[in-house]
């Protein structure tokens, strides 16, 4: 090898070792570890928020599967509907559909909250539990429990538009697929 050539790769080599000293210097400079701590900080409060979310859909999970119990026991024993119903004057076989029928709509319910399916998908699955004359009894004689909901809450927003599809289905039960606004938010 010549020295030329040894010089040259050594200038090479001399120079990568300086470029890579220049960005060592400059990554350690106060402005850039600045910007480094705020990068790492922002993808830690990223990584934050998705474990809230993800530990508040675990949370409702949770509540609904306790939720779910209470009215699997309740359907099973007579006794139990009794403290947990509040509608009078139905048939022990009445209350059992209308508990199934709360158990389907909070389900649904569930499912969109969790992110399971989208808002236009929820109301598709509503449109046909609101076709079932169980769930339009189960909805009618539950109007008042969801009037005492919060106005912008999310199941009281949902109740509105539910009670627009039923009437829609009242009017033109074979049109079922297209009652209810799809336009109607979540938010």
């Amino acid at each position: 090898m010549s020295t030329q050539t040894s010089v040259a790769i050594g200038r090479s080599i001399g120079s990568a070792v300086a470029v890579g000293l220049g960005f060592l210097r400059e990554s350690l400079t106060p402005g850039t570890r600045r910007r480094r701590q705020e990068e790492i900080l922002l993808g830690l409060l990223q990584q934050l928020t998705l474990m809230t979310e993800e530990i508040h859909r675990a949370n409702l999970i949770q509540e609904h599967r306790i939720t779910m119990d209470q009215m699997d026991r309740t359907i099973d024993d007579p006794s139990l509907a009794d403290a947990r119903s509040t509608l009078a004057g139905v048939s022990e076989a009445k209350r059992r559909q209308m508990i199934f029928a709360n158990r389907q709509y909070a389900s649904l319910l569930l499912a969109y909250r969790v992110g399971t399916f989208e808002w236009s998908e929820l109301l598709g699955h509503l449109r046909i539990l609101c076709r079932n004359d169980i769930f339009a009894e189960y909805w009618d004689r539950t109007a008042e429990h969801r009037r005492s909901l919060p106005g912008d809450s999310l199941e009281r927003r949902l109740g509105r538009v539910v009670d627009g599809m039923l009437e829609e289905l009242a009017d033109d039960p074979d049109r079922w697929w297209i009652v209810g606004s799809v336009d109607a938010s979540p938010e």
